[in-house]
């Protein structure tokens, strides 16, 4: 199995250091022990539970579970479900209403119950701000009482996880930022309506922003729009390479964990696309070591191009390195929607001489003078490493879909 829990000796240090371990998680716990069990061979590390029962399956195969606690509602409710998972060691994390923010400030179903015109929030409207403060001073006075009863009921004070919108309002979140220990977003951004999959390192960059210096945790896309006929969106699932650009372009902006929404709205028929998410569960659970280490300097990227001016206001290429004892892993990610044919990757100097394997492609670089050069085609991830054995043998699910 790709990654271990925590054992309960670890709880005291999770907590100080949720990030010790990269989070790989789902969202979905199958109803067959079987699927659960291709879930934890694939390098799903978290998964998102209701009882003990739940965190029981888990244990038996090293998963580790969050729970979801209603933290606006009565001191009754939470009470009782602390009390009764507290002591469970397939336990890691606690999570808060998901959302919160977003749905007394910009969520889209205020309108017209509570907002006259749609995007209020977003003008920033006398009624929209007036009902936020209204719903806020309720809102979050409930949740600090409620973390404050979970911190006495809790003897392993586990990590408590926040996931928002992506635009939630930054000055609310910044209210109850010190009782968290973990922050996240979700972002879903391919559509058959028009797809910007290079927006998932836009809103990790804003929520590291945010968390000051407290992990913040992505929760991406696992389901095609479709499933949702409201939305009135033809069928689209992320390919393998979208699925792999929004994980590593979360990665190098910031991110200490990956978390797939959505999976439960797979049909039999999708069976294909569940199996590239599962491969890209394996790649980075193969990456664990590196994945969970801070970085180890910033590489410079320089794009030298033919006509430099031409493409203003582009994202460019984010380039990444981490350390594991004597390995190194460089991650480089074009967010931009066209090649770069000469970038530039400098501040290598402590890999002077050393070749670089281009991780599941047959290429290589060698450092000199404390860089390489590189070609990126649009929207492409590099990972250069200096030893394939950090390559996972999973390759079912890396071709989706078939050409």
């Amino acid at each position: 199995m790709a990654v271990l829990a925590l054992s309960s000796e670890g709880y005291a240090q999770s907590q100080r250091d949720p990030g010790r371990i990269f989070r790989i998680g789902s969202y979905e716990l199958p109803a067959q022990d079987s699927a659960l069990r291709q879930m934890a061979e694939a390098g799903f590390n978290l998964v998102r539970c209701e009882s003990r029962a739940d965190l029981d399956r888990l244990a038996r195969l090293g998963l580790d579970g969050w729970i979801p606690l209603p933290l606006t509602a009565s001191s009754d409710q939470v009470r009782k479900k602390v009390a009764e998972l507290a002591d469970h060691p397939a336990l890691a994390v606690w999570e808060g209403p998901d959302e919160m923010i977003w749905n007394f400030t910009a969520f889209s179903g205020l309108y017209p119950k509570v907002h006259s015109e749609p995007g209020e929030w977003q003008r920033q409207t006398p009624n929209a701000l007036a009902y936020a403060r209204a719903q806020g001073s309720r809102v979050l006075a409930a949740f600090r009482d409620s973390v404050r009863q979970l911190r006495q009921l809790d003897p392993h004070n586990r990590p408590l996880w926040l996931n928002e919108a992506a635009e939630s309002d930054v000055k609310y979140i910044r209210e109850i930022l010190p009782e968290l220990q973990v922050l996240g977003a979700d972002l879903y951004p391919i559509r058959s309506t028009g797809s910007e999959p290079a927006a998932v390192g836009d809103v990790t960059r804003r929520y590291v922003k945010i968390a000051k210096g407290r992990p913040v945790w992505m929760v991406l896309q696992g389901f095609s729009w479709h499933v949702f006929p409201e939305r009135k969106r033809s069928e689209l699932y992320p390919s393998f390479l979208e699925t792999r650009f929004m994980a590593w372009d979360a990665i190098v902006n910031g991110a200490r964990g990956v978390l797939y929404w959505g999976t439960v709205y797979i049909p039999q028929q999708g069976e294909a696309f569940r199996q590239s998410l599962y491969a890209m569960a394996a790649e980075l659970a193969a990456l664990q070591a590196f994945l969970r280490a801070p970085n180890a300097g910033q590489p410079a990227v320089e794009l030298i191009e033919s006509n430099p001016g031409l493409h203003s206001g582009e994202r460019g290429v984010k380039a990444m390195l981490r350390q594991a004892d004597q390995d190194w892993l460089l991650a480089v990610v074009n967010e931009d929607s066209r090649p770069h044919l000469a970038v530039d990757i400098s501040g290598l100097h402590a890999l002077e001489g050393r070749k670089l394997e281009l991780l599941y492609e047959d290429d290589a670089e060698l450092v000199q003078e404390g860089s390489i050069l590189v070609r990126m085609r649009p929207l492409e991830v590099k990972l250069y490493c200096t030893s394939r054995r950090f390559e996972t043998q999973r390759r079912q699910g890396r071709s989706f879909p078939l050409p």
